[in-house]
């Protein structure tokens, strides 16, 4: 472990803290820095392990003079003292430096903790090994523990670097700020002067001089009266008078100020946000002691909050749960097209369909319920649910302000065009299929070939959208050939057989021909077994994952080592896909046995019925895979386009339309992408937000505050949240095990063998994950969603659209799973 690095190979942030991670990143750029070395957070763990849970105990108490004792009873280990030594031997003889904290939790984008712990100056010789421990105490001082509490930082997370840096002896020092901290604008940068050391002026023991530069010049400036300045001394720094000759004097001239600002400028152009620079002048020359970001400023945002426009009931289920990130706006922009194409038969003249919420997809469930209602179906909120998930008892669901004759005067001419466009789109549907993929890979080779920018855009205006847009009407009518089949077929089957042999009997999905919700891990289990090629995988299935509409994300077709990685995983399984497929067909062929014997004259309808299932089934999932295709072909385009006009990623921040323009030679559009950019990071730094929302919803306002639900918000004040932990019944059976919690599939190698996978949702690209999984649990889901599916074709009891299991859940909590129930309980 190393204890001491140099300045300009301090590391990372967990390594060096927040304040030495910046000055490493400031000395690798170039910039003017003081030498000096970091005494890393490996050291402060060392350091503070044999008293780290009294250390706790004691700040959980409040008791920070007992922590101050525990760092002075402890000496420093001999070779870290030894390698502290040997750093300050290496800045020269009896320099004096700084010694200042550099917390794990410090200088970030929103958090700088400036000020939080104790800095001291002018420090020589054996006092510096006492300086580096009162130091790292100063990060249990009272004022540091309430700032942690204040912004939820728990304690025990935290750990102190501390960077030792040579003390300038400036004849001027301060702080400069590249936009403006008080009215938040941008191409103005501040400056802050006096004389002497900086402490005067972060201290706030002088009025400074103000000087604002813009564009290369001073605009304006004020000139401070400067009583008092921070000097060295032969043992510290003190304060002293300002000579008189100096009090109202300025202490930079014009020159000075833009050369200073130019610093600064440097430092906001390297770390891509407005900064917070304190600097220091020596005989003439600038140097830059520390830069944070300015977290008290505002980045510029756009609002993308559709819940605004009325009072409706969003579901993030369904279509939701296939693109579950915060979406860029060239994703939604396409989202947008998919959408008018593929479900134009659940729209309704006047009324948003879908909506962007926070840069979220979300679903208006209050057009479905209206429309429920104006056809006079009683039974609509159960087969609502029976595809879109859970809607709590006793929540109100708001309806359209449209009469009842309104909406079906302009619901009816639309399914009229929508059954006609369906007709038509399933005679074709065969071959669409049969040739997307080959057409696919087509295109994506002739984007990557093309080198001129107009031309690209003219691919897509002839060949690309064309594509997408077939790919789209053909979801749409493969999802509505079996009309209410998918519902129905379920319902009754399960009044006939109970729940465990219905849900038994309606396997087979992937029998007859490939489910496309499966292709991804049995593929996977094809390539483990030598019957498949990694190059084929990736063109069969390569398009699909856990991120598969959002066009900025990679995909595992582009990633040869997402599959080294889920091929080792495969290894650690007692059985491999196929088996679990051959396990479940048994089970399939026992349940129909029984029903046999219960029914006998029912039992050749039925098994039609169930065909037709699996067939409406199959052809919804091999189309869906298809419009995925697409979008990886957009994908293609879009990284092509950025490649070929120089602007690289920021066209992720431009819809379809701007990236047109700008193929064409117009850089208009190129404006937005700062704004969009922020606002994207702004969203995609939020935890998801709940599954379902009523009214009129911040999502910044709901991430801070600490009560909030993920299950449901209500602007009205809604249901009360549910105690008891159940769902639909996605997949019969009943388990014991260890509950966890998996947030992304990424992190999936947390999920070991026999543990019950609970999560908020799962798409295609967590089906590798659920051969591993003794259950699966999950907030969003019906019966109908990915997770229902795939468990019950692989025979994994599974409890979905809980709504609220990552809330009531604990990570390593021992549960008892009943997938025929629907019910998930804590065991003791």
């Amino acid at each position: 472990m190393k204890t001491v690095l140099p300045l300009g190979a301090a590391g990372d942030l967990a390594t060096a803290g927040g304040k030495g991670a910046s000055l490493a990143r400031l000395v690798g750029a170039g910039m003017p820095v003081p030498g000096g070395f970091v005494v890393t957070t490996g050291a402060y763990r060392a350091f503070t392990a044999a008293f780290r849970d009294e250390m706790l105990e004691a700040a959980a108490a409040g008791d920070d003079a007992r922590i101050a004792g525990l760092f002075a009873a402890h000496d420093l280990p001999a070779d870290l003292a030894d390698d502290i030594r040997a750093g300050y031997a290496a800045l020269g003889d009896g320099v004096p430096v700084a010694v200042r904290s550099s917390a794990t939790a410090e200088d970030l984008p929103d958090l700088s903790f400036a000020g939080q712990q104790d800095t001291y100056l002018n420090v020589r010789g054996d006092t510096l090994l006492d300086a580096v421990k009162r130091c790292w105490a100063s990060l249990w001082n009272p004022r540091a523990i309430a700032y942690r509490d204040r912004n939820r930082v728990p304690h025990a997370d935290v750990a102190l670097a501390v960077v030792v840096q040579e003390l300038v002896d400036a004849d001027a020092a301060g702080v400069l700020f590249t936009a403006d901290p008080v009215t938040g604008a941008r191409g103005e940068t501040v400056i802050n002067a006096a004389w002497g050391l900086g402490e005067a002026v972060v201290g706030g023991h002088v009025t400074p001089d103000t000087v604002v530069v813009s564009e290369g010049k001073v605009t304006r400036s004020r000139t401070g009266d400067k009583a008092v300045m921070t000097v060295r001394t032969g043992d510290g720094t003190r304060e002293r008078p300002v000579p008189a000759e100096l009090r109202r004097a300025p202490v930079l001239d014009e020159r000075q100020a833009v050369e200073l600002a130019a610093l600064g400028q440097q430092a906001e152009k390297l770390y891509g946000t407005p900064m917070d620079v304190e600097w220091a002048r020596r005989d003439g020359a600038f140097v830059i002691l520390q830069a944070r970001p300015i977290t008290a400023l505002g980045r510029q945002h756009e609002e993308w909050n559709d819940s605004l426009k009325g009072d409706y009931l969003w579901t993030a289920g369904n279509l939701g749960e296939a693109i579950p990130d915060v979406m860029t706006p060239v994703t939604w922009s396409f989202v947008r097209l998919f959408i008018a194409e593929a479900m134009s038969a659940s729209t309704i003249p006047g009324f948003d369909l879908v909506g962007n919420i926070g840069g979220r997809f979300y679903m208006n469930l209050s057009i479905a319920f209206s429309v429920a209602r104006a056809f006079g179906l009683r039974s609509r909120r159960s087969a609502l649910e029976q595809v879109f998930g859970r809607v709590p008892a006793g929540l109100d669901v708001p309806m359209l302000d449209a009469s009842r004759w309104e909406l079906l005067r302009r619901v009816l001419p639309v399914a009229v065009q929508v059954r006609r466009r369906v007709r038509r789109n399933l005679r074709g549907m065969r071959a669409f299929l049969a040739a997307s993929p080959q057409r696919a890979g087509e295109l994506r080779a002739r984007i990557a070939a093309i080198s001129d920018p107009a031309e690209l855009a003219g691919l897509a205006d002839r060949e690309i959208l064309p594509y997408l847009v077939t790919a789209c009407r053909t979801l749409e009518a493969a999802g509505r050939q079996g009309g209410a089949t998918l519902v129905l077929t379920r319902v009754r089957l399960t009044k006939m057989a109970g729940e465990t042999d219905a849900e038994a009997m309606l396997t087979g999905a992937n029998a007859d021909g490939e489910l496309a919700s499966l292709g991804l891990l049995v593929g996977l289990g094809r390539v483990a077994a030598g019957q498949l090629s990694r190059e084929e995988f990736a063109r069969r299935h390569g398009h699909r994952g856990p991120h598969e509409f959002e066009l900025s994300a990679p995909r595992p077709g582009e990633d040869p080592a997402w599959l080294d990685a889920q091929l080792a995983g495969l290894r650690e399984l007692p059985d491999d896909p196929e088996t679990l497929l051959e396990r479940q067909r048994e089970a399939a062929e026992a349940a129909w046995d029984r029903f046999a014997r219960r029914h006998p004259r029912r039992v050749a309808g039925m098994r039609r019925r169930v065909r037709r299932w699996n067939a409406v089934v199959r052809d919804r999932e091999a189309a869906r895979s298809e419009v995925v295709r697409a979008f990886w072909v957009l994908r293609a385009y879009v990284l092509r386009a950025g490649e070929l006009t120089g602007h690289g990623d920021a066209l992720f921040f431009l819809e379809r339309e701007e990236i047109a323009a700008v193929l064409r030679g117009d850089t208009a559009p190129l404006a937005e992408v700062p704004v969009r950019r922020a606002t994207y990071e702004r969203y995609a730094a939020l935890p998801a937000y709940p599954a379902l929302i009523v009214g009129r919803f911040d999502p910044v306002r709901w991430a801070a505050d600490p009560d909030r639900r993920a299950d449901l918000y209500d602007a009205r004040g809604g249901v009360p949240p549910e105690d008891t932990v159940t769902g639909f019944p996605g997949a019969p059976g009943v388990v014991e095990g260890v509950a966890r919690l998996i947030g992304r599939p990424e992190d999936g190698d947390r999920l070991r063998p026999g543990e019950i996978l609970v999560t908020t949702l799962t798409n295609v690209g967590w089906t590798p994950l659920f051969p591993r999984a003794a259950a699966v649990v999950t907030d969003m889901g019906a019966p109908l969603s990915h997770a229902s599916i795939v468990a019950r074709e692989l025979g994994i009891p599974a409890v979905v659209g809980t709504g609220n299991a990552t809330m009531r859940l604990r990570d390593g909590d021992r549960v008892r799973v009943d997938g025929e129930r629907g019910t998930v309980e804590v065991l003791g």
